[in-house]
């Protein structure tokens, strides 16, 4: 067994368990604050890649993004030429939180060994939803979770005659999939189980995404709970059946979400959420052990405006995780306050935001809020290329503070709902928000920015409320 070097060394040995953001960010910060001298840092991977960009998949499958090699940040002979021991297709099986060791499995030869550790960090992140239908797994079935993934899906499509696709699910996932076999020339349909897409939206909003999908010559299908998956003579998919209909398929793409993966941990007894999340402290250390820290998409963190812990699995999070992470292991410090729950993505030209509380989340905590939806452009409305914008804004209904904010739009849409993440994160009122000192000028903003234009409508909404 290859024990820590705790001792007459005084060495220590760092342990991470997944090579992605989270993992490989804690290994990096790291390495910077402690040298090779003082920790030893081995960090297993099961895949053949380390510290890529996931979210960058669909652009990539989509041809916006040529080269695979372009969404990977950081190679494993890079982190390697930095002291970082990375083991490639090595898949860690059981930890043995007592022993401080963990067992790992070589995928490439079979074998099994114990390592030790001093200190152990989780970022085994999180797994495709892949409900257990009949046909899930028949060739041209496709999730989009790892580069090993998105490589598999290329080369189905390339070999694939057919250009019919079917595309389960309508969250970022889906879409994002979507618009790239879209982009490649595919007869595209979604498959939804909800009537709307982007269920991280109010079905209001999601209604405008469904109709830009439509007008984009996507097919988008609600209420459709998939049975089956249906194959051919040759094994291979050829329709996909949901709600009493087929619809033809030459490849299927799955777009259902994740959820946490946190086996090891299950199995090992630590603390797990409500979404099957780990638990951790703000210093993204696991609660109860002190030797133990998590990040990434494995773990559930604190939403600051409903105040319960969720789960939402983005890089943002991530990377910052894994700074926090790696400062507090290297004997720094460093806290993860929560989330406000910000994410955006797009559809072809129709860009897709959100922060913050749905009104079904509100309703969920308990909180009684108001709603104000505004029509706007994303510049001065006579200045050339300016472009529809819908502005959903919640607030609570006693204190007008701001709790959610959606935003559906083309150019220049997205990013403004970073307007309204600094103001939850500061706890703001839509009065405050109103008052805001932003940038104008005709080829940026409206003489009132369409943030701003919810906003206002927002704290009248408030102040009729009483």
């Amino acid at each position: 067994m290859d024990r820590g070097t705790r001792g007459s060394t005084g060495r220590q040995r760092l342990v991470v368990v997944g090579g992605d953001a989270a993992g490989m960010s804690a290994a990096s910060q790291a390495r910077r604050l402690k040298g090779p001298d003082e920790l030893e840092i081995v960090a297993f991977e099961r895949g053949r890649f380390t510290s890529y960009s996931a979210c960058g998949i669909p652009y990539w499958v989509g041809g916006d993004v040529t080269d695979r090699e372009r969404l990977i940040a950081r190679t494993p002979e890079q982190h390697r030429a930095r002291d970082i021991d990375v083991r490639l297709r090595s898949e860690v099986t059981e930890l043995d939180l007592d022993g401080g060791r963990v067992r790992v499995r070589d995928l490439e030869s079979g074998t099994e060994s114990w390592t030790g550790y001093d200190r152990l960090v989780l970022a085994t992140g999180a797994r495709p939803v892949r409900p257990p239908l009949p046909g899930i797994d028949a060739p041209g079935v496709h999730g989009v979770q790892t580069l090993e993934d998105g490589q598999a899906l290329l080369d189905t499509l390339d070999a694939t005659e057919g250009r019919r696709a079917v595309v389960v699910g309508a969250g970022y996932i889906g879409v994002e999939m979507a618009e790239a076999l879209l982009n490649r020339g595919y007869e595209v349909t979604v498959l939804n189980r909800g009537e709307q897409p982007m269920s991280t939206l109010d079905p209001d909003m999601g209604r405008l995404v469904h109709a830009a999908m439509d007008g984009l010559g996507i097919t988008t299908v609600g209420g459709a709970e998939v049975a089956e998956i249906l194959t051919g003579a040759d094994g291979r998919v050829r329709a996909v059946a949901a709600g009493g209909e087929e619809y033809p398929a030459d490849v299927v793409v799955l777009g259902i979400g994740v959820e946490p993966e946190t086996a090891l941990a299950r199995a090992a007894g630590l603390p797990l959420g409500a979404f099957g999340g780990l638990l951790t402290d703000l210093a993204m250390r696991v609660r109860g052990r002190e030797e133990v820290w998590a990040g990434g998409d494995c773990v559930e963190v604190l939403d600051l405006v409903s105040g319960r812990e969720r789960h939402i699995p983005l890089g943002t999070h991530a990377n910052k995780h894994g700074q926090v992470i790696g400062a507090n292991v290297a004997g720094g410090y460093g806290t993860f306050p929560g989330v406000v729950g910000t994410a955006v993505s797009k559809v072809c030209s129709l860009e897709i935001a959100r922060t913050g509380l749905r009104e079904r989340d509100a309703r969920e905590v308990g909180l009684r809020y108001v709603t104000a939806v505004t029509e706007s452009t994303s510049r001065a409305g006579y200045y050339p290329g300016a472009a529809p914008m819908t502005v959903k804004m919640i607030a609570e209904r006693r204190t007008g503070r701001l709790l959610g904010t959606q935003i559906v739009g083309r150019e220049g849409a997205g990013k403004r709902v970073d307007i309204a993440a600094v103001a939850l994160t500061a706890g703001m009122t839509v009065d405050q928000v109103a008052a805001l000192d932003l940038g104008y000028a005709p080829p940026f903003s409206p003489v009132w920015d369409p943030v701003q234009v919810a906003a206002r409508k927002a704290a009248a909404a408030v102040r009729e409320a009483g």
